[in-house]
């Protein structure tokens, strides 16, 4: 009789231990899947055909480790010549995804009112008037608020150069690589631009 006890216990608990191993495994498998499902997410959310915009206080984050260099628009929101270069120029699949590779890409409102802190430097919105400005924008435009206004940056976020005014793609195209290779260190703007070989002709060669 305690044989038959003895072995009957065996049986249940080998049974549960199997339960046990079969949840732990399902477990398992549900933690896998909810993983996967996040990195396919995460990877629709990083839409290369559209311009990553981030924030200047994600750009001091990042500037350190991805070391690029660093592209601004300046807008406002009543500007109009702002958003028909956002739609004429930044919507365009191959401006996006050479911004999103070469450089970390900041939208700044130069009305906005949030202070901004930079290496410790706080910048605040100065009224002026029954409009204002952001002296950060004031700054990074040296001190030549029009909009919109493109600004690039080097790697320690010292400014390069602002460009006023509304830039077509073809235009950007030409100025954003000449920037990020670092052309504007040996070459004349003009026999960089007259050369110029655009990206997507660059790539037909390439196939």
């Amino acid at each position: 009789m305690h044989q038959k006890v003895s072995i009957i216990c065996f049986f249940t608990n080998r049974i549960i231990l199997i339960e046990i191993l079969h949840t732990l495994m399902f477990q398992r498998l549900l933690l896998i899947g909810t993983f996967i499902t996040a990195l396919s997410f995460n990877a629709i959310g990083q839409d290369d055909t559209k311009v990553q915009w981030i924030t200047w206080e994600e750009v001091q984050l990042k500037a350190a480790s991805e070391n690029k260099k660093i592209f601004v628009d300046v807008y406002t929101d009543w500007c109009t010549w702002c958003k028909k270069m956002d739609a004429a120029t930044f919507q365009k699949p191959h401006i996006a995804s050479y911004l999103n590779e070469n450089y970390l890409s900041i939208k700044f409102n130069a009305e906005q009112r949030d202070e901004i802190i930079i290496n410790g430097v706080v910048y605040k919105y100065v009224r002026a008037g029954r409009k204002g400005y952001h002296e950060l924008a004031n700054k990074i435009t040296m001190g030549n608020l029009q909009y919109p206004t493109v600004v690039f940056l080097d790697e320690n976020m010292d400014v390069i150069q602002p460009i006023p005014g509304f830039i077509d793609a073809e235009r950007f195209e030409i100025l954003m690589t000449f920037f990020a290779g670092d052309y504007h260190k040996t070459t004349p703007w003009r026999k960089y631009a007259n050369s110029y070989i655009p990206i997507k002709q660059t790539s037909s060669n390439r196939d």
